[in-house]
């Protein structure tokens, strides 16, 4: 929903709330008086509405914060507070002559008297934060269901081809062994990266060992194809049997990496490095020296494909972080697993 057909909607909501409010109060004939302290009650339950509706709730409830999220609940009632009080007991009496509450009434009063009127708020916004939340998931999951529709009848166009290809390495593989097992070892390397991709899980998640596993294979294919000039420094840290992660999604950084970088430079090498901490957040690091002649100019669809995909299966549970000062690129991509 666009953020003008937002605003819309407020506006028509809390006029409808007003009016429900106030309608039958308009039409008597009230002082002053009684409509200075209507319109500075509403004013300030709208301010703790948005404060908790726009900062506290998006921030720290949807972060699970618990601590943050009860200090900013208390923030925003703070404000009605002392918002009431600097309205309603210096400025009205300083400019009218007036103030709300009568001489003598103690500051221990004061607050839970205010703590009656501003709470209420604090739930109204919840709720409609809530239902607000609910509707974006919903919207959210009718989109990654259609997107998986296509990528099912995508991957079912795409089967034949694939299969009969990395059977044939199988059989190619069989005849270059007595021919040169250098060969052999590379035709072998191919068929596990395309037997790889071939495998699927009703999730779309593999063990992230798993990933490893198929990144080390494609580096090695690589330093066949580049050797003994190529140099890439892989280093993983944190790994266990549990571990998940949505496949396919680590090796577009390297294949950039390789596509555009330089490989060959001893001083210089690609840098990979993947640890996962203890609180379950991966933190995948590739780094390279960039490749000034690169001739291939081609837009970087895997990249593109790839930020589609962590924005579907990780939505608000990942972050990438690009760098390049003209030298040396790196990516980060932390994803909490």
């Amino acid at each position: 929903m666009k953020r003008t057909q937002m605003i819309l909607i407020h506006i028509g909501c809390w006029l409808l709330v007003l009016i429900y409010r106030y309608g039958a109060y308009l039409l008597k004939i009230n002082s002053f008086y009684d409509a200075a302290f209507d319109v500075s009650m509403t004013i300030l339950q709208l301010v703790e509405f948005y404060i908790c509706f726009l900062w506290v709730y998006p921030r720290f409830l949807k972060q699970g914060k618990t601590v943050q999220l009860i200090g900013g609940i208390l923030l925003s009632m703070g404000v009605f507070i002392g918002g009431r009080y600097l309205i309603e007991e210096i400025i009205y009496l300083h400019f009218f002559g007036f103030h709300n509450y009568a001489d003598g009434v103690t500051f221990s009063y004061y607050i839970l008297d205010n703590i009656y009127y501003s709470i209420s708020y604090v739930f109204i916004a919840l709720g409609i934060y809530s239902v607000q939340e609910n509707y974006k998931g919903q919207l959210t999951q009718r989109k990654l269901k259609d997107e998986v529709v296509k990528a099912e009848l995508a991957f079912l166009k795409s089967q034949i081809n694939p299969h009969f290809l990395y059977n044939s390495l199988n059989y190619v593989y069989s005849l270059a062994i007595p021919v040169s097992e250098k060969l052999a070892d590379a035709i072998l390397r191919l068929s596990d990266l395309m037997r790889y991709t071939l495998n699927d899980s009703a999730d779309g998640k593999v063990k992230l060992g798993k990933e490893v596993e198929y990144l080390e294979s494609y580096i090695a294919l690589f330093k066949m194809r580049f050797e003994p000039r190529f140099y890439v420094d892989f280093k993983t840290e944190g790994l266990d049997d549990e571990q998940q992660i949505a496949s396919l999604v680590l090796i577009p950084f390297v294949e950039n990496a390789f596509k555009h970088g330089v490989v060959n430079d001893e001083k210089h090498p690609v840098r990979i490095v993947l640890k996962v901490q203890p609180n379950r957040r991966l933190v995948f690091e590739v780094s390279n020296k960039i490749n000034h002649s690169q001739k291939d100019h081609s837009s970087g669809v895997g990249l593109v494909n790839v930020y589609r995909r962590l924005d579907l299966i990780y939505p608000d549970r990942h972050e990438l972080l690009v760098s390049n000062n003209g030298n040396t690129y790196k990516s980060t991509l932390i994803i909490n697993l």
